[in-house]
């Protein structure tokens, strides 16, 4: 049965961060409904743990996220999010527009010199027929440092759910003191889901960059490869110019989540910071990172 869709949503989060030396990196920002700016967390290293709440339940088509954030010399930020995105189907639920319409999600980072943010949000659940578009920007001072990552699930497949006549499309684009940086586009939909070359039938893709403040060792490389061990699903690891690039494709968000923690642990390592704490808000139960396997 077909409907007429509901009023789209157009919410916005601008944030501001800036390095107080006694108490650390402080923020000011606001955010519209359904955007909400949840609690933040002073972490032990001066880092600011910021999680957002989408309290809509998910995006429906039309739905439209904006979220920026500025970050002042030698801030350090976490932003993540309280729960996992949903994006409802939309190809053939209305009969005003039965070719669907595009959820969006514009995100745009701008770091000083020395800035650190780790863009880690929670994953992304597609449903069948759900049609969304990411576009990440990012603008990078001199030693600055950039780490975000996705993690989608096409299909509610543990319902036998495939993504059907949806798509997942994803455009990031970092540039380095006015100099490009990444260009990284992907989608994902009909037969890229199914062929050898894009997810070869596996429900879960991930992908995480980071955009380094000086180009990586390829120790760095090879442990963050190590860290695939004992995980389901097929992962790479590469290097960028100035930074490293990881992909997942399986049957797993768990195996993605793990695999990337463990890379942001051995990032954090590699420039001498604290060791990365599993935000408060995320559902883990488990113990992902390296140092804390139990055999």
């Amino acid at each position: 049965m077909v409907s007429t869709p509901p009023k789209p949503w157009c919410a916005e989060a601008q944030l501001r961060f800036h390095r107080a030396a006694d108490r650390g990196t402080q923020h000011q920002g606001g955010a519209t409904a359904p955007l909400k700016i949840q609690r933040a967390f002073a972490r032990a290293d001066g880092r600011c743990e910021l999680p957002l709440l989408h309290t809509g339940g998910g995006l429906v088509g039309g739905d439209e996220l904006n979220i920026g954030a500025e970050l002042g010399p030698h801030s350090r930020v976490l932003l993540t999010s309280v729960a996992a995105q949903k994006v409802y189907g939309s190809v053939g639920r209305s009969r005003l527009a039965p070719q669907g319409s595009w959820s969006r999600q514009r995100l745009s980072f701008e770091l000083q010199a020395g800035a650190d943010l780790e863009w880690l949000p929670q994953e992304v659940v597609v449903f069948a027929g759900g049609l969304i578009e990411q576009n990440c920007r990012v603008e990078l001072a001199e030693g600055a440092s950039w780490l975000g990552a996705d993690v989608v699930r096409l299909g509610r497949s543990a319902d036998a759910e495939t993504l059907e006549e949806g798509c997942w499309r994803s455009r990031l684009e970092v540039r380095r003191q006015g100099r490009w940086s990444v260009v990284d586009q992907l989608e994902l939909a009909g037969e890229t889901l199914r062929s050898p070359h894009g997810l070869a039938g596996m429900p879960v893709f991930g992908s995480l960059v980071w955009a380094a403040p000086v180009p990586v060792p390829d120790a760095l490389l090879e442990l963050c490869r190590a860290d695939r061990a004992g995980l389901e699903g097929e992962m790479a690891c590469g290097r960028l110019d100035q930074g490293l690039v990881a992909r997942y494709r399986g049957g797993s968000t768990q195996a993605a989540r793990w695999w990337f923690t463990r890379i942001w642990a051995r990032i954090r390592a590699e420039r001498g910071l604290a060791p990365p704490q599993l935000p408060r808000v995320w559902p883990f139960q488990e113990t992902p990172l390296v140092g804390e396997r139990s055999c």
